[in-house]
């Protein structure tokens, strides 16, 4: 067990009330995880301000309360840390209670808009299939070596981030890699973690009802990047506009990675193929089973870390062509007569459109039809919903409007305002179903031979938020099912015919 003392030391205070050699049990900023024994560090969130709560923390027998703002009421048997920011310092604390385990581990943090997951969840394969020991926290899942658990986060609280950590290092981890959300950069959720390396994607229009302008979105991914020490790598994609932009205040060693300027890893799609490309890799060739240019970025980022971190090239690139790719992310599932689904995560303007790009790619025929469900989540960014609608109509031949995760709001608001995104000409193809269940069977049955179905928006996503309650909904379990009920209508059809003809 540790004292207050241990857990807030090398963390920036102001003043102290009362004894720190106490001993704490446990941190937390949830009052109502506050226990005798406990650390409360009175966080001001976007909807609620922690410092309400000390009064409460206060009565539960906490030992000690970190805060910016001294309470009216100041208890003798209880510590009082005051701080210019408890976000901040929650992070450090954390990470002393803890043990400091990011300092015991190579960790690795992917940021950007988009290829977060893929990058995170390919670099943390390929080192276990390279017989490391490694962990990940993305969003599809957190991962202890082969040990799996739900994801609540992208990037998770403080707490959750550093005894994830510390169960890696117990486990013998020597590696970790994890996606960086910007929220989580603003929020401080990072601090006091020791990166080794960091690598930017892209970045594209998201998260603007969080961040409000695109320039404070920008700044908050840069602010990643601005706290890497000199120790550490930070590895950028160069054909983004705002790659070098990442870099320009950084303390680490720069590395850039591109596949339409010179940079210092490169690579280059030989071949495209349905179920697969071949790339060229500083020189190399090797098959990868994914598709699409926007792999092709997110397979260069995961090379060129490796190459960083020491591995050999040979060995990266002979791991790389047998992995396949993440849940939810460009995901097939294949009819038995003949029609092509891919569920994706998709739910940005540009990544919609680089996985339209890609289904062109691989359905070369202009007779086959690209039918795309799509719709954007309730309660966040309502600017990209036209924008979203448009790029849907401008790249298939059929667009049916739905449901993502709507929250608290109106299922047919969301979907009105994508279709403000449409002219006359773009919505006579297009249809408006609300229900998401029903909007993928219409697209099964639409679809013929040769067809290929996006579902796009929810990719891994198990479950659907609709006015605030949650429930259990798959889109590849959807497909599955409507497929299957194709198929057998089909051969009940079929035996039909054939009994007479007899």
């Amino acid at each position: 067990m540790k004292t207050l003392a241990e857990i807030i030391e090398k963390v920036s205070v102001k003043r102290i009330i009362g004894d720190v050699h106490i001993p704490i049990r446990s941190v937390c900023f949830d009052s109502r995880k506050a226990a005798p024994g406990s650390v409360f560090v009175a966080v001001r969130g976007t909807a609620v301000d922690g410092h309400q709560f000390i009064p409460d923390v206060v009565r539960q027998g906490v030992s000690a309360v970190v805060c910016e703002t001294t309470p009216d009421a100041i208890r003798t048997d209880v510590t009082y840390i005051i701080t210019d920011n408890t976000a901040e310092t929650l992070g450090g604390v954390c990470a002393n209670f803890y043990g400091n385990p990011s300092k015991s581990l190579t960790l690795v943090g992917v940021t950007g808009t988009n290829g977060k997951t893929t990058t995170a969840t390919l670099l943390y394969r390929l080192f276990r299939a390279a017989g490391y020991k490694a962990g990940l926290i993305s969003t599809v899942a957190y991962y202890v070596n082969d040990a799996k658990s739900d994801a609540s986060h992208t990037t998770p609280d403080p707490i959750q981030l550093n005894e994830l950590m510390q169960q890696m290092v117990d486990a013998g981890c020597t590696y970790c890699f994890m996606e960086v959300s910007s929220h989580a950069v603003v929020q401080r959720r990072i601090a006091g973690l020791q990166f080794a390396g960091g690598i930017f994607s892209n970045l594209t229009h998201d998260h603007l009802d969080f961040h409000k302008t695109f320039a404070e979105y920008l700044k908050a991914k840069k602010a990643f990047f601005d706290a890497l020490p000199d120790s550490a790598f930070a590895l950028v994609n160069k054909d983004d506009r705002n790659g070098m932009v990442m870099v320009q205040n950084t303390r680490a060693v720069v590395k850039t990675y591109a596949l339409k300027s010179m940079a210092d890893f490169r690579c280059r799609i030989i071949e495209r193929h349905a179920d697969g490309m071949l790339l060229q890799m500083e020189g190399q060739e090797a098959w990868m089973q994914f598709i699409g240019e926007f792999n092709a970025y997110n397979l260069l980022a995961v090379y060129a870390a490796a190459v960083l971190l020491g591995q050999s090239p040979q060995d990266i690139l002979r791991i790389m062509s047998t992995l396949k790719p993440v849940d939810g992310r460009f995901e097939f599932i294949r009819s038995a007569n003949g029609v092509t689904a891919v569920v994706d995560y998709a739910h940005t303007p540009d990544a919609l459109e680089n996985v339209l790009r890609a289904i062109h790619e691989i359905t070369p025929d202009a007779e086959k039809q690209i039918i795309t469900v799509v719709g954007c989540g309730g309660d966040r960014d309502k600017t990209k919903r036209p924008e979203m609608a448009k790029i849907a109509a401008d790249n298939s031949t059929r667009v049916i409007l739905t449901s993502d995760n709507p929250r608290s709001e109106e299922p047919d608001a969301i979907i009105a305002d994508m279709l403000t995104g449409l002219d006359e000409r773009e919505r006579r193809p297009t249809l408006a179903i609300t229900d998401r269940r029903e909007a993928i069977r219409t697209a099964c049955m639409m679809a013929r031979t040769g067809d290929v179905i996006l579902v796009a928006g929810k990719g891994h996503e198990n479950y659907q938020i609709v006015k605030g309650v949650k429930s259990h909904f798959d889109d590849r379990e959807i497909v599955r099912e409507n497929f299957d009920s194709i198929t057998n209508s089909f051969t009940t059809e079929r035996n039909n015919y054939d009994y007479n003809l007899k």
